[in-house]
């Protein structure tokens, strides 16, 4: 057993409290609450190959090379139990493991490991157990332990999806409704609280392609860190790097987004890390509408619309989301309608080929419950309306333009707005390209003096022309009418023909 395989687990935990100040914070300023889901609990089923908690009679193996952490929550009769190298046993008070004395934990076991504890009990009571006292030994003790092993907590991606959820900020889950996030934010974002539920072990895999993966706090044991300086103690203590492992680094900053117009989540360079997790082999699911849109970080196509707004620094997400909520989606027309909206960070070329950098955007998704041909019809309609709300009111809401993508079901739904307008555009300016190219080449070849005004230059045939006065001497028949013109045959040698 290691020197630290058995240490307890500190304080109680205690659960981070709001202070008045923080609900006076603007709403599209207040970030976001993420909680991870799995845990390496002893107590939890699902961290077992058998999927149960060991029972007393049980073999209990943890693999030897194994980096762990794992929470121990109550006091556990043990027969034997090997332990990893390199791990810790966080316990609870009044937890800990003790040494099997025969006894049977109700409700540990299965049904016939019970029904024959039951049996062996009735005919041969406790009181007769021994050598001289029982005529033969209890058919418990004929039934040998299985061995169950822990699960394998390595790949457990921080950067995968479905390993998170929207909680509010004491704790609880955040109930489904009509807003939803693309692929990308359903990950802890640069300005989100990070909560590990209190009374709870993990394991995370932190491999990233950013240099940092940075929040705004982090939750471990019911204890906020929201300092750079509280974040670097506890990486000093010895749980740190039993629980976070892989080539990325948390960065803590505490620091809230500081725009009313939202702020990107900052994820894009793990995206593919994202869909790799969310998809795995199967891939995106058939959809179908024809052509679906991707909306930036998203990991598939989806049916229905995407608006992008153009902004003003008056413009405060909360609060246009909120507009869109209680003055569209909460019209019975739009029941199966959902949202998402966000700033992403969209990316601008020059003439519609060349990448000169990225701006922000406002991106609202709309998709719908529709199948078949209504597939993204209610979507396209909601669009259609903020659109023409833009159109009166986009001044007052900070707004100063839009643009609308829609994929349906419906063969007359098909694709509309910016990108029908970008295929016209591209096509129009690999026009001018192309025109531009036949120019420049001609005008090279000018500067280059193999085009003038009288034609191409012949380089294998260069005549002199006569002066006047020889033509005006030259017999009418020798004058030449127009300029000789032949061309060298190189399959044909002329000096073979002379004599």
């Amino acid at each position: 057993m290691p020197s630290e395989g058995l240490a307890p687990a500190g304080t109680s935990p205690q659960r981070s409290r709001l202070t008045f100040a923080s609900l006076l914070l603007p709403a599209a300023a207040r970030a976001a609450y993420k909680q991870w889901i799995p845990n390496t609990n002893f107590e939890t089923a699902s961290n077992w190959d058998k999927e149960r908690v060991p029972c007393a009679s049980d073999v209990i193996h943890f693999e030897k090379n194994k980096v762990l952490s794992v929470f121990v929550g109550s006091t556990h009769a043990v027969t034997e139990m090997f332990l990893p190298l390199n791990g810790e046993l966080l316990l609870a008070p009044g937890a800990g493991f003790a040494a099997f004395d025969g006894s049977w934990d109700a409700g540990c076991g299965s049904a016939v490991f019970q029904a024959l504890w039951l049996f062996s009990h009735h005919f041969y009571p406790p009181r007769g157990w021994g050598p001289g006292n029982s005529p033969s030994p209890p058919l418990l003790s004929l039934i040998p332990g299985a061995v169950l092993r822990f699960a394998d907590a390595e790949q457990r991606s921080w950067f995968d999806p479905a390993l998170w959820q929207d909680v509010s900020a004491a704790g609880g889950q955040e109930p489904a409704g009509r807003i939803f996030s693309v692929d990308e934010e359903r990950v802890p974002c640069q300005y989100d609280d990070v909560i590990f539920q209190p009374e709870t072990s993990f394991r995370v895999n932190l491999d990233s392609s950013q240099p940092v993966i940075r929040l705004r706090s982090i939750s471990l044991m019911g204890q906020e860190l929201s300092s750079a300086e509280a974040w670097a103690e506890y990486l000093g203590g010895p749980s740190a790097p039993r629980q976070f492992h892989g080539n990325g680094t948390l960065q803590v900053t505490g620091a809230r987004c500081p725009h009313s117009s939202g702020c990107a989540c900052g994820n894009t360079q793990d995206g593919h890390r994202i869909c790799a997790s969310l998809l795995g082999a199967a891939g995106c699911p058939a959809l179908p509408c024809q052509s679906p849109l991707r909306p930036l970080g998203h990991c598939c196509g989806v049916c229905g619309a995407v608006v992008t707004l153009d902004f003003t620094p008056d413009f405060d997400l909360q609060k246009y989301q909120d507009r869109v909520v209680q003055a569209w989606l909460s019209l019975p027309k739009y029941e199966g309608v959902q949202m998402a909206i966000s700033k992403v960070q969209s990316a601008q070329s020059f003439l519609g080929l060349l990448p000169r950098g990225s701006v922000p955007v406002i991106q609202i998704v709309l998709v719908d419950g529709g199948a078949g041909e209504q597939a993204g019809t209610a979507a396209q309609q909601l669009a259609t309306d903020l659109v023409g709300d833009i159109a009166q009111h986009g001044a007052a809401l900070g707004i100063s333009s839009s643009r609308m993508e829609v994929a349906t079901g419906s063969t007359l739904g098909g694709h509309s707005g910016g990108r029908a307008a970008r295929r016209i555009a591209a096509g129009t300016v690999l026009g001018l390209l192309s025109g531009l190219l036949v120019l420049g080449g001609v005008l090279f070849l000018y500067r280059k003096g193999k085009l003038s005004d009288k034609g191409f230059d012949n380089p294998m045939f260069d005549v002199e022309p006569l002066d006047s006065g020889s033509v005006e001497e030259a017999p009418q028949e020798l004058v030449p009418q127009a300029p000789p013109m032949f061309y060298l045959n190189p399959l044909y040698d002329p000096s073979e023909t002379e004599t």
